[in-house]
């Protein structure tokens, strides 16, 4: 937040500015600490500030990138020995994201009123999850926050970059199949009725390919933009479904049995899965707590009913291992791996190095996955314009051989 002023030194001498700061409190202390009289105080608005106002929803969130770039920042500045405080005082100066510098700015606020650094991050859950919480509660009570913050900045640095990894190899495909289907609809409402009415001239007999095409061209140009409308409220629809538990967990369950890509699906909750829970148990934080915010930050329905069914049984007096051969999604190493890691007292570091190799699993199983997939497109675009070309071209070659036969 930005707030111009006008204030007078004790020779009674004005000055104006302006500062950025996180409220007018904080504006108001380091004015007075500079000596000076505060005559006018007032906040500068922007376009930005409006929007925030009217959609305070969207105010105080980060997107996962820059939660990254906040964690491994305040892990640095604080293991350097600055305290908190100046750590996020610093911060607020230095961004210029105004969501963060809102963010920032009322976290701040709350630790200067005596909050905890995790009580005041619980106020904004859309942004910092159970396991970051968590993490950070550990750094307090063991009084090393700064090696917590530089391990969880570790963490989702390579969950960062393990989703970037998943969208980039996606990207493709997905641009070429919805490229696709633009230019066919295209095609389909703009161009080709104007070409096939061409055909309507001549007494020749159609073949069915073309027949189907000019119906199909006929009844998008007419009612192209309900067809728009219809698109767009199918996607509405399918996001209303997905908030449904039911339905996403059946469909969560089928992702899990397609051919190559339920191994992408596995291998990436798996990784995920490990390694919350191992970084969780290095900060000293307890397995069945443990367990219970790795079962919360489960994106996948599925799984995160299994986590839910061992924790439990954990609860109850089981190991982990014995916990986890009783589910039938986890994989064999899996399992074998988390029994080794119980027996020998090192479970965090199994659980680590399984995170590793279901990484490097997904890797693969996502290169066999665009492997697979970009054939497919290929032999879709072939099928498709072939499709168009024998339903274009083969009335041109009726027409010519019924001229030919009528010389």
């Amino acid at each position: 937040m930005i707030f111009e002023y006008t204030v007078s030194d004790q020779a009674h001498k004005k000055t104006a500015g302006s500062l950025d700061v996180s409220s007018k409190k904080e504006a108001i202390r380091i004015l007075k600490e500079k000596g000076y009289f505060i005559v006018t105080l007032k906040e500068k608005i922007n376009l930005s500030d409006i929007y925030y106002k009217y959609f305070p929803q969207t105010k105080l969130k980060l997107p996962f990138s820059r939660l990254v770039d906040f964690t491994r920042q305040l892990g640095i500045m604080v293991n350097a020995g600055l305290s908190l405080v100046d750590a996020l005082s610093i911060m607020i100066r230095q961004t210029k994201d105004p969501s963060q510098k809102q963010l920032i700015g009322a976290i701040l606020d709350k630790i200067k009123g005596g909050e905890s650094f995790s009580d005041a991050l619980e106020d904004y859950p859309d942004t910092f999850q159970n396991f970051y919480i968590a993490l950070v509660k550990a750094g307090e009570s063991s009084g090393k926050l700064d090696d917590v913050l530089l391990r969880l900045a570790e963490n989702l640095e390579r969950a960062r970059e393990f989703r970037g990894k998943i969208t980039n190899a996606l990207l493709y495909p997905m641009t070429v199949v919805g490229a696709i289907f633009v230019v066919g609809f295209i095609m389909a409402t703009f161009v080709l009725p104007k070409l096939l009415d061409l055909y309507k001239t001549f007494k020749v007999d159609l073949p069915i390919s073309t027949k189907i095409l000019i119906a199909v061209s006929n009844f998008s140009s007419q009612f192209w933009p309900l067809i728009i409308l219809a698109v767009v409220l199918f996607i509405m629809y399918v996001r209303i479904m997905l908030t449904n538990k039911k339905t996403r967990e059946k469909i969560d369950r089928f992702l899990l049995k397609l051919p190559v890509f339920g191994d992408v699906v596995q291998k990436s909750v798996l990784v995920e899965t490990t390694r919350t829970l191992a970084i969780l148990l290095h900060s000293g934080v307890p397995l069945l707590e443990g367990l219970e915010i790795a079962t919360k930050t489960t994106g996948n329905l599925v799984y995160q009913k299994s986590l839910k069914s061992i924790q439990e049984r954990v609860e109850r007096g089981a190991s982990l291992g014995d916990a986890l051969s009783e589910e039938n999604v986890f994989p064999e190493i899996f399992v074998q791996m988390t029994g080794v890691g119980e027996k020998t007292g090192k479970l965090d570091d199994t659980l680590l190095r399984l995170s590793k190799y279901f990484q490097m699993e997904s890797e693969l199983a996502i290169k066999a996955a665009t492997t697979l997939i970009e054939p497919l497109i290929l032999v879709f675009l072939g099928v498709g314009v072939g499709f168009l070309v024998i339903s274009v071209l083969t009335p041109i070659y009726s027409l010519t051989g019924s001229f030919g036969a009528a010389q």
